[in-house]
């Protein structure tokens, strides 16, 4: 819980841009990976060792917590390098490490770090959160709960007052937003049986989310299946009764995406800010929520559903490969100069035409993800309304363009619908 009294919004950071978007999007906690032993270790870049100061300097100067995820299974020849990391993360004050290994568990309670469970656990009843109780002062709920399962839960831990090692009642954290599992918690196998790649230790292949045949071995007989995508579930989505999630008491919302870009990660993380903050303010409403679940929809998506929350028994599949995002972005150029007096950045455009009326969409390690519309620029020093390949442009903007940042035209997909005119 969050110093205000509000739940803790956490937000997924893959890298530095994400990391950015999260913290300039009102994010109040990121969580992240550092080398290998993380559960997206092949799904995003990750961190080094000597990123961690960077990281958690950005995140103190908006009082933003930082997560290590350190939630894979571990060996014996992972030992030494569990102990590395975890030392730097604590030399480093990262707030605190998520982890399901005993190993990693215990080593880090005798250094002194604060330990968050891991949804890889599973826990669903008050027993299990009484007994991790004593190493871990927050728990992340199996995404298989209800949310009146999720409520008795907590309601119990306030009953009986379970505390965890800082001397606080433990609190409870579920997941919000984003990729789901055909496999309990996201325990599963099926891409080490294939290719040797194990899920569990960060590696996952996602077998569940390609096109099968099913066959009959005896007769030969194919089965026709209504959905083709049998194994892969719809994004989660709670937004549309996020009032309900709040009112169970649970301290922390976790935003999935470490391997998703950074757009995603400012889109969603902006739209739950909104959302959260307009519950407690008492505007939360049916007719924002259309908004926002507009906005979500513009972003990286299979399609939403509410999980298990509602009481649902079955999952819901998607129904294509990939993402149904009403919007992607395409590569235009890169950023080459800014002038702070005038406030203008300078762009070389390396791909595909640019012109007034676009709109654009900015990311870097260092500036995050900005988007706007293209309301006015200068081609080759004339003032013109398009640019193509091989021009320089520049651009009127309120915030600082560095040479590492890439620019984005954000154009509609197949999935967009087109708003009737009057």
């Amino acid at each position: 819980m969050t110093p205000s009294g509000k739940i803790e919004l956490m937000a997924p950071a893959g890298n530095f841009e994400s990391l950015q978007a999260a913290i300039d999007n009102g994010a109040d906690s990121v969580y992240f990976g550092v080398e290998q032993l993380n559960m997206r270790a092949r799904a995003s870049i990750n961190f080094t060792l000597e990123d961690l100061p960077e990281i958690v300097k950005r995140c103190e100067k908006k009082q933003v917590r930082t997560y290590l995820t350190l939630n894979t299974i571990i060996y014996d020849h992972d030992l030494s390098i569990i102990k590395t990391l975890l030392d730097a993360a604590k030399a480093a004050h990262v707030t605190a490490v998520i982890a399901m290994d005993q190993a990693v568990i215990a080593y880090a309670r005798q250094i002194g770090m604060e330990i968050h469970i891991s949804t890889q656990i599973n826990i669903t009843n008050i027993e299990t959160v009484k007994f991790y109780a004593m190493f871990a002062d927050t728990m992340v709920m199996s995404r298989e709960l209800s949310l009146r399962q999720v409520k008795k839960i907590v309601e119990q831990i306030e009953k009986e007052q379970v505390k965890g090692p800082s001397g606080n009642l433990v609190e409870i954290e579920i997941f919000g937003h984003g990729a789901l599992c055909m496999a309990v918690s996201g325990k599963c196998y099926l891409s080490l049986h294939s290719h040797n790649s194990s899920a569990n230790r960060g590696a996952c292949k996602q077998n569940c989310r390609k096109k099968y045949t099913v066959i009959d071995q005896e007769s030969g007989f194919e089965i026709e299946l209504d959905n083709e995508y049998m194994m892969s579930p719809k994004d989660l989505c709670t937004l549309e009764f996020l009032d309900q999630v709040i009112d169970t008491g649970v301290k922390v919302l976790k935003i999935e995406g470490r391997g998703r870009a950074p757009e995603y990660v400012a889109k969603t993380i902006k739209t739950y800010r909104e959302a959260i903050d307009a519950y407690y303010d008492g505007t939360f409403d049916q007719e924002k929520v259309k908004t926002w679940m507009t906005e979500l929809e513009k972003v990286y998506n299979r399609g939403f559903w509410s999980g298990y929350y509602l009481g649902q028994k079955l999952g819901e599949w998607s129904q294509a490969n990939g993402s149904k995002a009403t919007q992607k972005k395409v590569y235009i150029g890169k950023g080459m100069h800014y002038f702070p007096k005038t406030k203008i950045g300078e762009f070389k455009i390396e791909a595909y035409d640019v012109k007034i009326g676009d709109t654009l969409l900015i990311t870097g390690p260092t500036t995050g993800v900005e988007e706007f519309e293209l309301t006015e620029m200068m081609v080759n020093d004339e003032q013109l309304n398009a640019a193509t390949k091989g021009d320089s442009v520049t651009i009127p903007l309120k915030f600082r363009v560095r040479q590492s940042d890439k620019l984005y035209k954000i154009v509609k997909t197949e999935y967009a619908v087109e708003t009737p005119q009057a």
